[in-house]
């Protein structure tokens, strides 16, 4: 044991020994971040902007595009950093970091998606108790729930993961900080600790992902009993775009979660890491704004305002 050596500082995964790669890397992280920022900053400034959005639905979206500001901003920043200086390093406290974000707004983004399907189940399933059930106070009390709750499990994993010394090695084989990666270098009480935790994780996950299940079944079962076309049409459109988040975010996280742990640099560990950090923050909004239609002409009532504020003599 005297001979053993605590690492401070971690060596994350390079795509490429080439410098022009690198730069190329980073100006790709760059271009999507950026993207993914505008995205969620123009969903939040929409919703926030008009009136007729300030309803409990889009309360939970406005939750959903900062979390996934959040979530992307959390790993890519360092990512990006990292491949415009050439530099592969990254420190025991920003290592925690990174952990303990990532595990915060992936369990919150699973959490809101659960709110939201109740949401939309109490909405079309009984339209006429919705006022009555779903109140602003019981979407705050929802909200804050469910910001307490992840922060304290998100609190028990990084703590466990990093209460002890790293002595085995100081290589994490992908381009940010992850739980399986970090678990590979832990100390054997730490793996047997946090083995215990994700069982308990795992159990709570099915719950969530049963109630979702069970909701959306119900859903589209009152959906199809609609006689009424266009109130068929108005139920799928605030419907099918939970659907499809939920959708690519289960898809990212059965990626994040049974995906090869990489031992070597390779383009199937880049292209899977930019798959789930990267692609579900900067395609939401999109997925929001082309589907939801209130979001939609929200920001075209935007984009309306400012450009008759910067350029009035051209709409005169």
């Amino acid at each position: 044991m005297d001979n053993l050596t605590a690492f401070t500082e971690f060596l994350l995964m390079d795509i490429s020994s080439s410098r022009q790669l690198q730069l190329l890397q980073g100006a790709l992280f760059l271009g999507v971040y950026l993207g993914a920022l505008a995205g969620n900053l123009l969903t939040i400034s929409a919703i926030v902007s008009d009136p007729r959005l300030h309803a409990p639905m889009y309360f939970f979206i406005t939750n959903l595009s900062f979390i996934d500001l959040c979530c992307i901003s959390a790993t890519v920043p360092k990512m990006i950093i990292n491949s415009l200086v050439g530099s592969s390093a990254i420190s025991l406290a920003e290592c925690a970091a990174q952990i303990f974000l990532q595990i915060v707004f992936g369990s919150a983004d699973l959490a809101f998606l659960v709110v939201m399907s109740y949401d939309r189940y109490v909405a079309i399933c009984h339209p006429l108790h919705y006022g009555l059930t779903v109140t602003p106070q019981l979407c705050t009390q929802a909200a804050g729930g469910s910001w307490a709750t992840v922060l304290v499990y998100s609190s028990i994993h990084t703590g466990n993961m990093f209460r002890l010394p790293f002595t085995k090695s100081n290589v994490i084989h992908q381009y940010f900080c992850d739980v399986p990666q970090v678990m590979r270098i832990s100390a054997p009480e730490v793996q047997f600790c946090e083995f215990v935790i994700l069982a308990v994780s795992i159990g709570i996950i099915v719950g969530c992902f049963t109630s979702l299940v069970l909701s959306y079944m119900r859903i589209f079962s009152a959906v199809l009993k609609m006689r009424s076309a266009e109130a068929r049409n108005k139920a799928l459109s605030t419907c099918i775009p939970q659907l499809l988040i939920l959708v690519l975010f289960l898809t990212s996280g059965i990626m994040a979660v049974l995906g090869p742990i990489a031992d070597k640099p390779s383009l199937f560990s880049f292209l899977t890491a930019v798959f789930y950090i990267m692609v579900p923050p900067f395609l939401n909004p999109v997925i929001y704004s082309l589907r939801n239609r209130d979001i939609g002409h929200a920001l075209v009532k935007l984009f309306s305002k400012n450009l008759k504020i910067q350029c009035p003599q051209f709409l005169d």
